[in-house]
């Protein structure tokens, strides 16, 4: 079954979302690694790359059922922020958002009966859960830590992504 013209827009406006998503964090990585937060940095250019990896996924897919992929124009993304708190408030924000966007797509697909999309799409679903938690989680440690212990925070987050990559 191709896609019918409805997924197809749904699918490459998520497909955009994600690339706006992709440069949201990595300017938040550069904003926190001129700021001197190593790890905090580190966790959002990881999040900047996943984002874009998201994009050509979802692109791979829409090519790989018939359809025509549309790359539009990226909006600018914020380049200044009030600190690590703020930023991560806004990731967390922002990952809601993502998920409000990802069940937008699924329930295009459902409507149109479209299975394979639904399936596909559900990964991003489970994705999105971990994502709103982790980011909530930072929120809360930063919280939790204040102005005085927040470069713990940063190097801790800098020493679980050094473990991840092993």
């Amino acid at each position: 079954m191709r896609l019918t013209e409805k997924v197809r827009k749904a699918i490459n406006d998520q497909i955009n979302a994600e690339m706006w998503s992709s440069n949201l964090y990595l300017s938040m990585s550069m904003f926190l690694k001129h700021e001197g937060y190593d790890g905090f940095s580190a966790w959002m250019m990881m999040q900047s790359q996943e984002e874009l990896g998201h994009a050509y996924e979802m692109a791979d897919f829409v090519n790989k059922r018939g359809g025509k992929v549309e790359i539009t124009k990226v909006d600018a993304v914020p380049t200044t922020f009030d600190g690590p708190l703020d930023i991560f408030e806004k990731a967390y924000e922002h990952e809601c958002k993502v998920t409000e966007l990802i069940e937008g797509v699924v329930k295009v697909a459902s409507e149109e009966r479209d299975m394979a999309t639904q399936d596909f799409f559900w990964k991003f679903v489970r994705e999105q859960v971990e994502e709103e938690d982790s980011a909530s989680q930072i929120v809360s440690d930063i919280k939790l830590a204040g102005d005085l212990h927040i470069s713990l925070i940063d190097h801790s987050i800098m020493e679980r992504r050094r473990s991840d990559k092993k």
